[in-house]
């Protein structure tokens, strides 16, 4: 049986993703920042709580702990992830974002990535068909966010793009470095939920789709790419 951890799985995407993924026959540990979040999602989804706060060393650790005394791992989602917007929900530009500003959201997204997967990189090791899977998204992509001829390049914030776009080098390295994991950046699509105050276009159903795909990709399935529900997204 395939085990997966889903980091940030109480709510959202990571929510929707672990109710599929346990539908699929994996099983799941939600890994959740609120303890109490974490048990009520797990015992609603049928799978596992494990408190992690992916911005927290001894947070991450303790659940690697618990995973590995538990049976190991075989998928990561890193899921966790913030947008960090303003006064009525307002996305901080350029004009206005601080050093600390992208310090805080870059801990999350960025530096909680890595945290998260140095803590279970030795469990992943030990699967037969280890899986990670990253959070990005198509503010990500260069030629896309570049492009005045496309939507995405109207989009006036300045840390959260530049939080995927690391994700995504992150993501191309660490494939490089471990051919035997399947390690893919993906793009969910512009999904409501409280990351951006439910502002959305598509549902969690929707956007868990693309997640859900790369979290069950086989030995031979892609590595090192960045993938939305149509196919693979250009940097």
């Amino acid at each position: 049986m395939t085990t997966t951890l889903i980091t940030g799985a109480n709510k959202g995407l990571g929510y929707e993703t672990a109710r599929r993924l346990v539908a699929a026959g994996h099983t799941v540990y939600v890994g959740s920042r609120d303890a109490e979040r974490g048990r009520l999602a797990a015992r609603r989804l049928g799978a596992r709580a494990v408190v992690l706060d992916v911005t927290d060393d001894a947070s991450v650790a303790a659940a690697a702990k618990t995973i590995e005394a538990e049976g190991g791992l075989d998928v990561l989602v890193n899921n966790a992830g913030i947008e960090g917007r303003g006064e009525g929900n307002s996305v901080i530009g350029p004009a206005d974002v601080t050093a600390d500003m992208m310090r805080e959201l870059f801990e999350t997204n960025v530096f909680g990535v890595v945290r998260v997967t140095h803590a279970f990189l030795p469990l992943l090791l030990r699967s037969a068909a280890p899986v990670v899977v990253n959070l990005s998204s198509g503010l990500a992509s260069l030629a896309r966010i570049s492009d005045p001829a496309g939507p995405t390049h109207f989009y006036p914030g300045l840390a959260y793009p530049a939080s995927k776009v690391t994700v995504n080098m992150i993501t191309v390295q660490y494939a490089k470095a471990f051919p035997g994991i399947r390690v893919n950046a993906v793009e969910p699509g512009y999904t409501a939920t409280d990351l951006n105050g439910n502002t959305g276009t598509q549902t969690v159903e929707e956007g868990a789709e693309i997640i859900v795909r790369m979290a069950s990709v086989g030995p031979d399935g892609p590595t090192g790419g960045f993938f939305d529900a149509s196919g693979p997204v250009p940097w």
